[in-house]
């Protein structure tokens, strides 16, 4: 008997056992659903489609051979994720920036899950070859590496335009590469870490938000919400006289996941002897663990500080103008860690050109906001390092 046709019978054999596994596998997860999406090549997780269709389909087109954890079908990605790192190392050299985008993909899956449109193209972009063979990058992947290097090193978004285009030139045809800032953003804002832009009185009053948002004149000093042109001196409606930028906490502390270890740094490997060398040894963090056990008792539940300043970002000291950078820090982390710039998370920009004085608690709403759900609720994380899901709250210090 021929050993090609055994070999091949044989391999036939196994893909059908794992086509009927996949099926029972999604079905019982099904919800009492009729059809589940179907992960064929054409398909891609994208169609529902009833069990009879799913089979033909997999028998025709094949299957993915990216969808190696079901999330579509009922698989807690959570909970494999990391147990499967080393399995996709024995296969095949993936990058690790490639891995930690699928990570990052992964665990936005439930915010999108009442829009699952802009999930698929997200997910599209996660396993889309940047170009046709290369298997190192995907387009989101190498998209997050160039933006990292944007951030890093201070690129003009014209500059990162044009490199864009430039590489995109490089690579060969049929590249996904963006060509423009704006296809890049486009692709990197379904990742759910945007900003808000948030209208402010320009005498530093109020910020038209919640009850405000809708009207027009400032109910404390009366000025006009927009914008006026300099010759006719006319209202400029829509466009804001001076805004507010939020960055909300709330998404960032939850997708970082990855250095969830470092958070517990103060309760187990912080040497105490009586000196101060970490927060952690300071009375006011005491006092948080004497008056509210419940929140110590955790020690990965964050302790943040504050801080804020005005600068200059025309870099001329004869401008008059000044905008405030409001930065949270994470005191869980070593020492050597919380003051890294990666670690300094931006949550707000209070625009110029007068520095807000005391009225910077107006603009500071938002934020409490986010404050407040952190002490009184909480919200449900992923401890990529334990492997568990808990609660995790924050005070600020």
């Amino acid at each position: 008997m021929d050993k090609s046709w055994m070999m091949e019978n044989r391999m036939s054999r196994e893909y059908e056992l794992g086509v009927e596994a996949f099926i029972q596998f999604g079905f019982r997860h099904a919800k009492g659903s009729s059809t589940i999406r179907c992960p064929c090549l054409k398909c891609g997780n994208r169609l529902p489609q009833d069990e009879s269709t799913v089979r033909y389909h997999l028998y025709a087109n094949g299957i993915d051979q990216s969808y190696k954890i079901w999330f579509w079908h009922g698989e807690s990605f959570t909970s494999e994720t990391s147990c499967n790192r080393q399995a996709y190392t024995n296969e095949e050299t993936v990058d690790d920036d490639l891995f930690h985008v699928i990570n990052m993909v992964q665990n936005v899956h439930d915010q999108f899950s009442e829009v699952p449109n802009t999930f698929d193209n997200m997910f599209d972009d996660a396993k889309k070859p940047l170009f046709p063979g290369c298997k190192r990058f995907t387009k989101l992947s190498a998209l997050v590496r160039l933006y990292n290097l944007k951030v890093r090193f201070g690129w003009s978004n014209a500059s990162f335009s044009e490199l864009l285009a430039t590489i995109s030139e490089l690579l060969p045809e049929n590249n996904k590469m963006p060509i423009s800032m704006y296809g890049a953003k486009k692709t990197l804002t379904a990742l759910g870490l945007s900003y808000q832009k948030i209208d402010a009185c320009p005498n530093n009053c109020c910020l038209y938000r919640k009850d405000l948002a809708d009207i027009s004149r400032c109910p404390k000093c009366n000025i006009s919400r927009w914008k006026t042109s300099k010759n006719a001196n006319e209202e400029i409606k829509g466009v804001a006289a001076k805004q507010l930028w939020h960055f909300p906490i709330v998404p960032r502390f939850l997708r970082n996941s990855e250095y969830a270890k470092h958070l517990c740094w103060h309760a187990n490997d912080r040497k105490v002897d009586g000196v101060l060398r970490h927060p952690a040894d300071t009375p006011s963090w005491r006092l948080v663990d004497h008056l509210w056990p419940d929140f110590g008792s955790e020690p990965r539940n964050l302790r943040l500080g504050l801080s804020t300043d005005g600068i200059n970002p025309y870099g001329d000291l004869s401008t008059k103008y000044s905008c405030w950078p409001v930065i949270a820090t994470i005191y869980n982390l070593p020492p050597w860690l919380c003051m890294r710039r990666k670690y300094l998370m931006l949550t707000m920009l209070i625009s110029g050109p007068k520095q807000p004085g005391y009225d910077i608690n107006v603009y500071l709403a938002p934020l409490i906001d986010d404050l407040k759900l952190m002490w009184e609720e909480g919200v449900q994380c992923f401890d990529a390092h334990r492997n568990e899901r808990f609660t995790l709250r924050a005070v600020l210090l």
